[in-house]
């Protein structure tokens, strides 16, 4: 019995020491604490390295403040592929239109050049013998005379809606160039810069009357021209809508598909605006391809002009035709070279075609990169990290920054 009371008192000792240390544990009081009463910390200690490195940051944000100035770059780039779609049509395609319009003229040629590869040798042989400026030749003239066109149809907008019929009085001028870009320089004299605007003024001064036994005079070539270009003019307008159109609806389609829309409409449009006319441009050459085979074959006629011949790239060969006109053109090319021989160049018109697609794609990418180089920048302010230092002599808790200020926004690109 008294070793059984002896072991109660054990017990009940026990518990009153578990209850002394468990009263020693602080607790946690909730009370309600108004957000406007003063906070108190409790900073603690620690051996280790608390520092915080501040790393480059790889989420970066666009250079522009606001949405504005987005869409404003984007414009500028937009622009900027309208320009290079421009250069590339008028300066760097000119090799394939010497090209393709000496085929065009050569009547008696055996090789018609409807594939591009058969061109290659020849332009490989050009080269040798000629030099590399062999197929920029005549683009003097040809510049000239797209800024008479572009001169003379903006004075035309002003008093009719179909500005190419200032063609009748281009067409004087545009056979002159003709003439300079088909013309093999070494059998012929160089022009001058401005000899396309004496050999223009001359020929359509003589209206009705050729200057040269076998020209043709300029009121039998007004009609065919002015008929060509207004037909071509009306076919770009009517492909360029139907495929902005196609083009719309398809980014529409993506748009919704993705579930967001783009802010940036005009640089949108611009794009489109670009291929659109690419696309109407090809469409209108491939069709109006004989047409004009037939129109520059009876403008060259009488010039007694010298070509390459483009059967080897080595020799020259000399035009001489005698066409009544348009219809008798039309008859002895089919009868003497077949329908084969209205498309002859038509590889040169290929190529022409994807040199401007390729430049195009090119030159997108590259601004693309520039615009991507350009809109990005780190975070104009980096966040402040501490470090928690130990505890003073005497016996405070000091908080010290490791990193203020402003951070430099040229040494933290990424």
């Amino acid at each position: 019995m008294q070793c059984d009371m002896a072991g109660l008192e054990e017990y009940e000792r026990y518990l009153e020491d578990e209850e002394d240390q468990l009263d020693n544990i602080p607790r946690f009081h909730p009370t309600f604490k108004s957000p406007l009463e003063p906070q108190h910390y409790q900073f603690i200690n620690s051996e280790r390295d608390l520092t915080l490195p501040l790393t480059k940051h790889k989420n970066v944000q666009p250079i522009y403040e606001s949405p504005e100035e987005e869409i404003s770059l984007r414009k500028y780039l937009g622009a900027s592929v309208n320009l290079i779609s421009l250069i590339t049509e008028n300066l760097l395609c000119h090799p394939f239109l010497v090209l393709r319009r000496q085929s065009q003229v050569h009547h008696t040629s055996r090789k018609y050049h409807i594939v591009p590869l058969t061109l290659v040798p020849v332009i490989v042989h050009l080269h040798q013998r000629q030099g590399v400026t062999t197929l920029w030749k005549g683009i003097g003239s040809i510049l000239l005379v797209r800024g008479m066109t572009l001169a003379v149809e903006d004075v035309i907008s002003k008093f009719t809606p179909w500005p190419n019929i200032s063609l009748a009085t281009i067409v004087p001028f545009y056979s002159a160039s003709l003439v300079e870009t088909v013309q093999s320089d070494i059998a012929s004299e160089k022009p001058g810069i401005f000899d396309v605007f004496r050999e223009g003024a001359s020929r359509l001064l003589s209206w009705s009357v050729p200057q040269k036994g076998r020209m043709l005079p300029i009121w039998a070539l007004v009609g065919p021209s002015i008929s060509l270009g207004i037909s071509k003019y009306i076919c770009q307008l009517f492909v360029r809508g139907i495929s902005t159109r196609i083009m719309c609806r398809r980014v529409t389609f993506f748009e919704e598909k993705r579930g967001a829309r783009t802010r940036d409409f005009a640089a949108q449009s611009q794009v489109i605006e670009v291929y659109s006319t690419m696309i109407s441009l090809m469409t209108t050459e491939i069709i109006f391809y004989p047409f004009e085979t037939i129109l520059h074959r009876i403008q060259l006629q009488g010039t007694r002009t010298i070509i390459d011949n483009l059967d080897s790239g080595y020799s020259v060969v000399p035009i001489l035709t005698s066409y009544e006109g348009v219809i008798d053109c039309y008859r002895q090319t089919i009868a003497t070279e077949g329908v084969a021989g209205l498309y002859k160049g038509f590889g040169a018109m290929l190529l022409q075609f994807a040199a401007h697609v390729a430049v195009i794609k090119l030159g997108k990418w590259i601004i693309t990169q520039i615009s991507e180089v350009m809109s990005n920048k780190p975070p104009p302010k980096v966040a402040e990290f501490y470090n928690l230092d130990a505890k003073t002599s005497g016996g405070s808790v000091s908080m010290s920054r490791s990193i203020s200020g402003i951070s430099s926004l040229s040494d933290e690109i990424s």
